[in-house]
C-alpha cells in the first residue's frame, strides 16, 4: 500500500512545504551562487519562528476559538427557546401557582422592554436571596397538581431526550443541570402510581424537587431573557408577553 495511506494530510502538507522550500533555495543558489547569505537568512527566519508561533497560537488561534466559541453559545441559546417554547415557561406558570411568597420576587421578575443589564443584575440578586417554599401537601389541590405535573413531564419526555442528544449542552453547565433535575422529577413522579396516598415525608420530598427545579428555571429563564432582549428584539417582545410572573402580560398586542 501507498505510504500516503498512512500519513495524515498535516503530515504530507508539511513534507510539500519543506520540499518546495528546499527547491526554492536550492534555486536561489543557482542563480546567486551565494551559500553564506542563503545560510544566513536561513538563521535569520529560523531564528523569527519562535515569535511566529507565538502570533499564530496566541493571536490568531484566540480569535478563533472565541468565534467558535459566539457561534456556539448561539446555538445553544437557540436549544433554550426551543425549550422554553416548548417546555419552559408553561413548567413555570404551574409551579408558581403553589408559590406563596411570590409576591417578593414578583416586581423583579416581570422584565419591560425598557430594562438595561442593571435590572438583570438586580433580578438575578433577589432570586439568588429567595428561598423557595412551595404550598405542597397532602391535599386535593396539591395533589391534583402532582397528578397534572406527572402527566405534563411524561408528555414531553421525548421532547427532552432529544435536547439531552445535542452534544453542545456540556459546554453549558447551568441548562445541563436544569434538565438533569426536570428527568430526575420526571422520574419520581412516573414511578409513584397513586399520589394521592403518600406519606406527608414523601410529598415534602416531591416538593424539594420541584423547588429545586422551579429555582433553576427562574435562573436560566432570566438569562434567557437578557439574550433575547441584547440580540432579538422582536423574540423579546413575545417573551415579555408570555412572562409567567407578569399577570397583566397577554400575547395580543393592545391598542
Amino acid at each position: 500500500m501507498k505510504l500516503s495511506k498512512y500519513l495524515g494530510w498535516r503530515v504530507r502538507l508539511g513534507m510539500l512545504l519543506i520540499i518546495i522550500s528546499a527547491i526554492l533555495y536550492f534555486v536561489n543558489f543557482m542563480i546567486f551562487h551565494d551559500a553564506s547569505h542563503i545560510l544566513f537568512y536561513i538563521a535569520i527566519d529560523t531564528a523569527f519562528l519562535p515569535i511566529e508561533v507565538l502570533v499564530v497560537v496566541l493571536v490568531i488561534e484566540t480569535a478563533i476559538s472565541e468565534r467558535e466559541k459566539s457561534i456556539l453559545l448561539e446555538k445553544l441559546n437557540m436549544v433554550i427557546g426551543t425549550f422554553f417554547s416548548e417546555t419552559g415557561t408553561d413548567l413555570m406558570n404551574k409551579i408558581s401557582q403553589f408559590d406563596s411568597n411570590t409576591e417578593q420576587i414578583r416586581q423583579d421578575l416581570v422584565v419591560r422592554d425598557d430594562w438595561q443589564d442593571k435590572d438583570f443584575i438586580n433580578a438575578f440578586k433577589t432570586i439568588k436571596n429567595y428561598e423557595y417554599n412551595l404550598d405542597i401537601s397532602a391535599d386535593e389541590k396539591s395533589i391534583l397538581f402532582l397528578e397534572h405535573l406527572k402527566d405534563f413531564l411524561k408528555s414531553k419526555r421525548k421532547f427532552l431526550l432529544a435536547l439531552l442528544e445535542n452534544p453542545n449542552l456540556l459546554e453549558h453547565e447551568t441548562f445541563t443541570e436544569l434538565l438533569r433535575a426536570v428527568f430526575h422529577l420526571t422520574e419520581e413522579l412516573d414511578k409513584r402510581e397513586d399520589l394521592r396516598h403518600l406519606p406527608a415525608t414523601d410529598y415534602n420530598h416531591l416538593k424539594v424537587d420541584i423547588q429545586r427545579v422551579y429555582g433553576l428555571l427562574i435562573n436560566e429563564w432570566l438569562q434567557y431573557m437578557e439574550h433575547l432582549m441584547n440580540n432579538y428584539p422582536y423574540l423579546f417582545s413575545f417573551a415579555l408577553r408570555v412572562n409567567p410572573f407578569d399577570p397583566n402580560a397577554k400575547v395580543e398586542i393592545g391598542d
